[in-house]
Order: C-alpha cells, then structure tokens, then sequence
C-alpha cells in the first residue's frame, strides 16, 4: 500500500514537471516568432543609375577571305608538259603557270598557213584574169570564201592553243598543286589556287535591329584567335537584303594585309563602332528580367520591390543600355531577383558601383 503511494506521487510530480516545460517551450516559440503580418525583408544589391558617357559599339563574328581568288581549270585536254611556279610562291598577273602539249594545234596550224598562201597565189591569179574578164566573177568569189574559211580555222586553232597556256590572273600567291609534269587535264581538273592575300577581306552579319546604324565606310577593328594584333579596316560593300532566316544584314569589309598574317578562312571577333553619347544609362546585364511582352527591372522605392518596364539598347560583355522607363537616380536591384515580387519587402545590403 505504501509503495503504491510512493508510485502514484512519482507519476504526478513527472506530470507536472511535463507541463511546466511545455508552457515554457510555447512562450520561446511565441516570443521568437515574428508579429503577425510582418514579413521578412529580402536582402539585395543594388545600382544607382547614372548618365555616363558611353561608345556604342556592335560586336560580331566573321571570317577571313582573300581579296580575289581563282581556281585554275585548264580549258582544254592534254599532257602538262611544263609547270612554271612553286607551290605557295608569289605570282604576277599574267605570268605563265601551265604549259600543255599544243604539237597536234601547231601542226594544224601550220597546215593551214600552207593551204592560206596557196589559195592567196590563185586568188591574185583569178584576181587578174577578172580584170581582163578571163574568168567569172563566181569563180573568183569561190576563191575568196575559200580564203576566208581557211583563215577561220586559223583563228579556231590559234584559239586552241591559246587554250595550252595558263596565266595568273592577278598578283598574289598561288597554292598547292594537284597535278605533275606529264599529267593528262581535262577542263574538270583542278591544278591550284590562286588568292590575292593584300589586301584582305572579312564577311561579316548585323542583326537587323542594327542595320540603319552601319553605314558604307564605317571604321571597324577586329582581332585573329593566336594573334596579338589589332587589326582595322572599313565597310565596303553591304548586302542589300536582310537575311530571313537569320534576320541579319551581310557586311564586307576590307583590310591592308602586306605583311600576309591574316589567312582566309580564318575566324574573325569584330568590334564596329558606331557613335558616342553622353547622357546615356547603362544597368548590369543580370537586373534584367525578360517577360512575355519586353523586359523590366525591379526598382527599390521606399523599402519595397518596384518592378518598371524598361526598352532596351546596345547590349555590352556586362551591361545593357536603357532608352526608356528609368532616370538617372534610381536605384536598380541586381541580385536575389528570383525572389521579388511587387511590394515585396527588401533590405539593401551593398551598392555596387558606391565608390
């Protein structure tokens, strides 16, 4: 009976010792809890904008092309008999490349000559006995069309072997070759090229949201991947048609090469300056935020996520520039973006362009 009572008190001192930790355990939680409400604040940098003086500049890819280039084709078949040029040597216009074997066009040519002074002796021979009317004037003209269809196939066989001989069509230097002495061409076959390396060109595309901006003659610089050089050049020629596919404008531009390090094909990053202004609002690039119908950033107005919407300019490697929707003053959320919505509570922890 006794211990029954002593087990009976054990169990009530446990339960009250229970409840007294649980009131104590609800009112830290209360006390800790924020007032009913109050929402916590978002923690943001920001970005003060400011009018700057900015150089607007497009950048774009391109790719290196010789100046002129011509693939030499013979026009007519035969054995090489004599090659003129070193692979990947300088030539000059009009030097001879390609000798093919003519023997069959001279020996033909040569026959004609013969039969041209034959008939020419009895042409002046009717010629005479015309003029004392020894003969009719149809036998002479037969003569005459004789001589005349000689000195067409003359001028077809000079033709002919004007066809043996391959000239550089321009300065510049010629490739590698395909062929040998003593090679058979036909006019499918291929024996080198020859590019004009100086000056040079670049091919180049302009989105079409900047093609009313680039003009004939504009100024571009562009550099080579494993060249240390800063190339420039100007604009020469424009498509005169945007590209539907790639909604972009072809551009050409052209550059002095003398000293030859810049080959075709090679890959091309083009910077085309196109005018400075000084009252312009540039933002970083990630306080943008893109929607269904344009973009908009998120201003922090009175402690609170303000979004406005915002129209766009030249896009930098970091920054973005604003037309419209922003002054000069206002103070542009760059980080924790994800997390705001309109009216959300914010708390800015570091201005980041705050000297």
């Amino acid at each position: 009976m006794k211990s029954i009572k002593i087990i009976i008190i054990c169990v009530l001192v446990l339960a009250l010792l229970a409840f007294i930790k649980i009131q104590f355990l609800n009112k830290s939680s209360t006390d800790k809890a924020p007032a009913q409400g109050k929402s916590i604040a978002i923690g943001v940098t920001g970005y003060i904008a400011k009018a700057e003086k900015f150089e607007n500049k497009i950048f774009s890819s391109g790719t290196v092309r010789s100046n002129e280039e011509v693939v030499l084709m013979p026009e007519t078949s035969g054995r090489i008999i004599k090659i003129n040029f070193k692979q990947g040597s300088h030539v000059h216009k009009g030097q001879l490349l390609i000798k093919i074997n003519d023997a069959d066009f001279q020996a033909q040519y040569k026959k004609l000559t013969i039969q041209l002074d034959l008939i020419n002796e009895k042409k002046a021979s009717l010629k005479k006995l015309l003029d004392i009317n020894g003969v009719s004037k149809e036998e002479y003209d037969s003569m005459v069309n004789q001589a005349n269809s000689v000195m067409a196939d003359m001028d077809y066989t000079k033709s002919q072997i004007a066809k043996t001989e391959i000239y550089a069509p321009f300065n510049g230097v010629i490739g590698l070759r395909t062929v040998s002495e003593g090679s058979y061409v036909t006019p499918a076959t291929t024996i080198a090229t020859v590019q004009q390396l100086d000056p040079i060109q670049i091919d180049f595309f302009v989105s079409e949201k900047y093609a009313s901006l680039v003009h004939m003659n504009d100024n571009l610089t562009f550099t080579i991947e494993g060249l240390s050089d800063i190339f420039t050049g100007h604009i020469f020629a424009i498509e005169p048609k945007i590209d539907p596919s790639t909604r972009s404008l072809q551009m050409r531009a052209i550059c002095p090469n003398k000293s030859e390090k810049l080959f075709p094909g090679s890959f091309a990053k083009i910077e085309l300056a196109l005018k400075e202004t000084d009252n312009t609002i540039l933002v970083p690039t990630e306080a943008i935020v893109p929607e269904l119908k344009g973009q908009k950033v998120y201003l922090a107005k009175s402690g609170k996520a303000t979004p406005a919407k915002v129209e766009t300019g030249i896009r930098t490697d970091t920054k973005i520039e604003i037309l419209s929707g922003i002054q000069a003053g206002d103070t542009i959320i760059t980080s924790g973006i994800l997390q705001l919505k309109p009216g959300a509570d914010i708390k800015i922890r570091k201005i980041i362009n705050e000297k």
